[in-house]
């Protein structure tokens, strides 16, 4: 409930979020997000000690949050080419997701240890001053921005973005084929089962799996940062979803823990060198004045084939087992990326990376 309650406002808000961020100050949007961030914060402080009784207004600070970075999520993908000259610009994807993952893999931990050792009013102040920061932050950013459209938000506007990537085979193939390999290729959900199931052990073990692929991301992204990828980019986001699939394949074969270790490190470092390329193509093809809209669209696939993925994930263990699903999904992953290559050719050949399209 608690992940509906944040993606289903997402889900409905995601597109018309990608058209204002096409129409208004880009800057301005990711600056009230923060804000919004930071009332949802404020609430869920207030909210803890009060000592309610009913877990419905938590539902509602988090749907207000999910609402919240819905309308951020394609502001900010779209701000970071305003940001940095086209030269930079494939380092700053990378270092931006290396920070992500970072963040993603120590925030949860440091928020642990600071409510065990602070208690959750220390956690929280914590939280209320990195949002301040953030919000000054980019308030105080200058960057140069278009003059906003006043085209009207009709359905047809707010649907340009998918109309955009429909004719663009280098965009629908990329963003299909991430699609389609982490629908399948979702191990990271049975994770729980796995480590009960397959390696007989706890907590523990199941925390160091966990943050894995985030630190083989992390690593792999920072690699990225200081030595991106220029030559043979197509081949490079087809191998690095193979590598994703056949460290999928592994693990439903191997029943050793430093084996599943270095695999699900492996299944991080492929699944980053395909996101790099991705948002690179989505951000370098797309020109400027629809470029929060196809953002957006990106956000629907990326956000689609984690939920989805965990939802095939559990279906397909509880109806062939445990082990056969996770070699079924790493399977599955081959194949899609095979049938890819043979669907869009101009993908899996490009050699460079594309101009800049003009604005």
């Amino acid at each position: 409930m608690i992940g509906l309650a944040q993606f289903a406002p997402f889900l409905l808000l995601i597109l018309w979020a990608g058209h204002a961020a096409d129409h208004y100050p880009r800057r301005r949007i990711v600056t009230l997000c923060f804000v919004t961030q930071l009332l949802c914060g404020a609430l869920l402080f207030g909210l803890t000690k009060s000592g309610l009784h009913s877990v419905w207004p938590v539902f509602a600070v988090l749907a207000l949050f999910g609402s919240a970075r819905a309308f951020m999520m394609p502001a900010t993908q779209a701000i970071l080419v305003n940001l940095v000259p086209p030269q930079s610009f494939s380092r700053a994807v990378a270092l931006s997701s290396s920070s992500f993952h970072v963040a993603v893999i120590a925030g949860p931990a440091l928020c642990g240890l600071l409510y065990n050792f602070a208690g959750p009013e220390f956690v929280y102040g914590v939280v209320a001053l990195l949002l301040t920061i953030s919000v000054l932050l980019m308030w105080c950013t200058h960057m140069p921005s278009p003059p906003p459209s006043k085209e009207p938000a009709t359905l047809k506007t707010v649907l340009e973005g998918m109309h955009f990537v429909r004719k663009q085979p280098i965009l629908l193939g990329a963003l299909s084929l991430d699609l389609f390999a982490v629908l399948f290729g979702g191990v990271t959900a049975l994770l729980p089962a796995y480590v009960h199931e397959v390696l007989h052990a706890g907590p523990t073990t199941l925390g160091f799996l966990r943050a894995m692929p985030g630190v083989g991301a992390a690593l792999t992204s920072v690699y990225l940062g200081f030595r991106p990828i220029e030559r043979k980019v197509g081949p490079s986001m087809f191998a690095g979803v193979f590598l994703y699939g056949i460290a999928t394949l592994v693990i439903g074969f191997t029943s050793s823990f430093w084996l599943a270790l270095i695999c699900l490190f492996l299944l991080g470092a492929g699944d980053m060198v395909s996101v790099f390329v991705r948002h690179l193509l989505v951000q370098l093809v797309t020109p400027d004045a629809i470029r929060g809209r196809v953002s957006a669209v990106s956000a629907v696939f990326i956000g689609a084939s984690n939920e989805l993925g965990e939802f095939e994930s559990g279906v397909t263990a509880g109806w062939m087992g445990l082990v056969p699903a996770i070699i079924f999904g790493g399977a599955a992953t081959l194949v899609v990326t095979s049938m890819w290559m043979l669907l869009f050719p101009k993908l899996s050949k490009m050699d460079e990376f594309p101009e800049k399209a003009k604005d």
